[in-house]
């Protein structure tokens, strides 16, 4: 039977005739016998695999080199050897496939720029084997928090006619002969084009799922979004996974405490279920990580609206970058400021300013705030942003006409304002920043297998 050496290594006693396949990470060899150190990507620990004389396949032994996937049959032996209770004692090696010397993790060390320019060789590595298993733990985790509320998952589309954020920073998708594009009047033809109309890749599933929310009441997306922005920050990608939770007949308040739920859950979630691989950030990235962690899932998160945010701030005495000033938006360093050094805990900022925020978020009373909240985080800022939406047909028309939108591209939106309208309300987590968060990775480029940057497409 095959193993995975994350279930031998936490045997309760030894066991015979087993059979584990996986790569080699070192070799070290005496006289009579070598011993292979093989990883299997089940888990971060190794284990130490022992081949004699008498193994069938010996002769083999010298020509396997660090990163040579093998396969081999043996007994599971207590070790006589420090730091490690159990070792394979080989009855039978196989070599599936070789690495020559010229394989590039020879080094127990490498650089995240370097292994940026490896993304198909960096899961070998310990740091990210250990950050694509938190990964790939956490988002079925996601899954199981939702399905245990009552949430549906709907999948909504990648290619979209809508610009969910309003910015324009939105990639095109066309079948049309970029060599010979078609034009009217000097304009792009999209009548010719596959959907008859200009389409883009989504930044954000909300508008689609909010129809979901209006039937089925708890609804959430969770997919790839994409973005055109030419930014080279250690916060930015064009491509990025998010979260997307709504709620039908709920209000900003219980938007709040969904997004504190979800954020110390998973935070939990990660401190007990992936505590080996957790335990490598912890030593080798940020050794504030843990406390920070701990930070966020033992205390109820601080709520204040963005006005008194501000305020404060402006009385802080510290001289930020960007300075506080009401009508603009917190910066990283206003979030971190708050969360770090100020309530030293994480915080939900609500209430924005309408100018800043977007065309759907529900219009507050005094006519200049809207109902919408972000949650911060210590280390990262802003992880969650959201609103109560604008449930209104009228106050909805009219902000999508104030802010140069074409009501037109957005009548299956505000038809279902007209239909059964309710309030609701919803967010969206970023995937990968959650990552960094749980794993104190300080880019978004290393929490992704392949991350997508301006003039970066390998892989």
């Amino acid at each position: 039977m095959l193993h995975s050496i994350h279930a031998l290594l936490r045997s309760a006693s030894a066991v015979g005739d087993v059979f584990v396949n996986g790569w080699v990470r070192t070799r070290r060899d005496s006289k009579d016998f070598s011993f292979l150190e093989v990883n299997d990507g089940s888990c971060l620990a190794n284990v130490q695999v022992l081949v004699d004389a008498g193994t069938e396949g010996y002769d083999l032994v010298k020509q396997i080199h660090t990163g040579a996937a093998v396969s081999i049959n043996g007994d599971l032996v207590e070790s006589p050897g420090k730091g490690q209770r159990w070792e394979l004692r080989a009855k039978r090696l196989q070599l599936v496939g070789d690495a020559p010397e010229d394989y590039p993790l020879q080094k127990k060390r490498h650089t995240d720029e370097f292994l940026r320019t490896i993304a198909h060789l960096r899961p070998r590595t310990n740091k990210y084997g250990a950050m694509f298993r938190i990964r790939a733990r956490l988002a079925n985790e996601i899954h199981r928090f939702f399905h245990d509320r009552g949430f549906y998952w709907i999948h909504t589309p990648i290619i979209t006619g809508a610009d969910c954020e309003g910015a324009g920073e939105m990639f095109h998708v066309t079948t049309l002969d970029l060599m010979n594009v078609p034009k009217t009047d000097g304009q792009v033809d999209f009548a010719q084009d596959f959907f008859g109309k200009e389409a883009n890749l989504t930044v954000s599933g909300q508008l689609s799922v909010e129809t979901c929310c209006l039937s089925l009441g708890k609804v959430y997306t969770f997919g790839p979004t994409f973005r055109s922005e030419n930014s080279n920050t250690s916060r930015h990608m064009a491509e990025f996974w998010m979260i997307e939770p709504e709620l039908a007949f709920a209000d900003l308040r219980d938007n709040m405490a969904l997004g504190e739920e979800i954020t110390r859950h998973l935070v939990r979630f990660v401190m007990e279920e992936c505590a080996e691989d957790l335990a490598l950030f912890a030593k080798y990235v940020d050794t504030t990580l843990m406390q920070t962690l701990q930070n966020i899932a033992e205390h109820d998160f601080v709520r204040l609206p963005y006005t008194e945010a501000i305020d404060l701030l402006a009385k802080s005495g510290r001289q930020f970058e960007f300075a506080p000033a009401w009508g603009k938006d917190l910066q990283s360093e206003h979030e971190r400021f708050l969360t770090e050094e100020h309530f030293k805990q994480p915080a939900i900022v609500y209430d924005y300013p309408k100018d800043i925020k977007a065309f759907y978020m529900r219009q507050n009373d005094d006519g200049r705030t809207v109902a919408a909240m972000d949650v911060l985080v210590p280390s990262i800022g802003e992880i969650i942003g959201g609103s109560q939406r604008e449930e209104r047909y009228e106050p909805l028309a009219r902000r999508i006409s104030e802010l140069g939108f074409d009501p037109a591209d957005y009548w299956w939106y505000l038809e279902t304002r007209k239909y059964g309208s309710v309030p609701h309300a919803g967010f969206g987590l970023g995937f990968e920043r959650l990552l960094m968060l749980v794993t104190g990775v300080p880019n978004i480029r290393d929490v992704i297998p392949f991350p997508r940057t301006p003039k970066h497409l390998e892989f």
